[in-house]
C-alpha cells in the first residue's frame, strides 16, 4: 500500500532508539524526509548513520537537543523549520514508589513527557493550519489510562499527553490537519530492556526469565508478550499519512489488548 508520504518532511522527537527510531525508519521507508532527535550529539549521529545503512538513499538528518530544556527546544525549532509531520515521541520512565519521587523527578517527567510536546507543537502546528494540511502525532501509553501505582509520574504525564492531543485536535476543525495519539502497550524498547536488566540483576535472575514473567503478569494482555517497537511504528506511519484523513482527535490503541475499558 502506498501511504502517499513521498516528499513529506517529518520530525520525530526522542528517536535515537526504541519506538522513535522505529517510527523514523518506517517513515523513511515510505519516502518521507526525516529529522531525528536525541539529547546527545554522538547518539544522534549514530542513529542517522544506522538509518542510512538500513534504508539506502534515505533523506535523514538529526538535531541534538535536550527537550526538557525550553531554550534548547527553541534553538532546535529555529534550525528545523516547518514540517508536514510532527511525532511527539520523547519520553522518560522508571519504576519508583510514589513516596520516593521528588519534586525534581516530577518536573523532569512533566518537561520531557508533556511540555516537549507542548513546545514543539506550539511552533509547528500553526504553519500546518495555514497550509491546510499536516499531521501531529503523540506517542502516549496505556499507562495514561490505567496508571500504574509504581509509575505514577509516567502515567500522570501520559494522561496529560492524551488530554493535550484531544484538545489540540479541536483547533484543526475544517482543515486537512489532524492530531492523534497512540495508546501503546508494554513495548520492549531499549529503555524497557535496560530497566528489565537492572531489576533482574538486583534480583539475581536471568533478564529473559523476568521479561517473560512481566509479560505474563499483565493478565489482561491478549498478546501475552511485549510489543515490538516496529508494531507501534506501523500504526504511527499510517496516522502520519494522508490515508488517515478521517481519524482526528483519536487515541488509537496498539496496546495488545491490555486495556479492558472502551475508549
Amino acid at each position: 500500500m502506498d501511504l502517499q508520504l513521498t516528499g513529506t518532511r517529518a520530525f520525530v522527537s526522542g528517536s535515537t532508539q526504541g519506538i522513535g527510531l522505529a517510527i523514523a525508519e518506517a517513515l523513511l521507508r515510505e519516502g518521507a524526509e526525516v529529522v531525528v532527535n536525541g539529547r546527545d550529539e554522538g547518539r544522534v549521529h549514530d542513529a542517522v548513520a544506522r538509518l542510512r545503512a538500513t534504508v539506502p538513499g534515505a533523506a535523514v538528518s538529526g538535531i541534538a537537543a535536550d527537550l526538557a530544556d525550553a531554550d534548547q527546544v527553541e534553538r532546535l525549532l529555529d534550525r528545523l523549520g516547518d514540517v508536514d509531520v510532527l511525532v511527539n515521541n520523547a519520553g522518560v520512565f522508571d519504576v519508583v514508589p510514589f513516596d520516593r519521587a521528588t519534586d525534581a523527578d516530577w518536573q523532569r517527567y512533566l518537561d520531557v513527557n508533556l511540555m516537549s510536546g507542548v513546545r514543539l507543537t506550539r511552533r509547528l502546528l500553526p504553519p500546518m493550519l495555514a497550509r491546510g494540511r499536516g499531521r501531529v502525532l503523540f506517542v502516549s501509553s496505556e499507562s495514561g489510562v490505567d496508571v500504574p501505582a509504581d509509575m505514577l509520574p509516567y502515567g500522570v504525564t501520559k494522561a496529560g499527553v492524551l488530554a493535550l492531543a484531544n484538545g489540540l485536535a479541536k483547533t484543526t476543525r475544517g482543515t486537512g490537519v489532524t492530531v492523534n495519539s497512540i495508546l501503546g502497550g508494554p513495548t520492549y524498547s531499549d529503555g524497557v530492556a535496560r530497566t528489565v536488566e537492572r531489576i533482574a540483576d538486583a534480583r539475581g535472575v536471568p533478564a529473559a526469565d523476568l521479561k517473560d514473567a512481566m509479560a505474563a503478569a499483565r493478565t489482561t494482555s491478549l498478546l501475552q508478550r511485549f510489543l515490538e517497537p516496529e508494531e507501534i511504528a506501523r500504526l504511527a506511519v499510517y496516522l502520519a499519512s494522508p490515508l488517515s484523513s478521517a481519524t482526528n482527535g483519536a487515541a488509537v490503541r496498539a496496546d495488545g489488548g491490555v486495556l479492558t475499558t472502551l475508549l
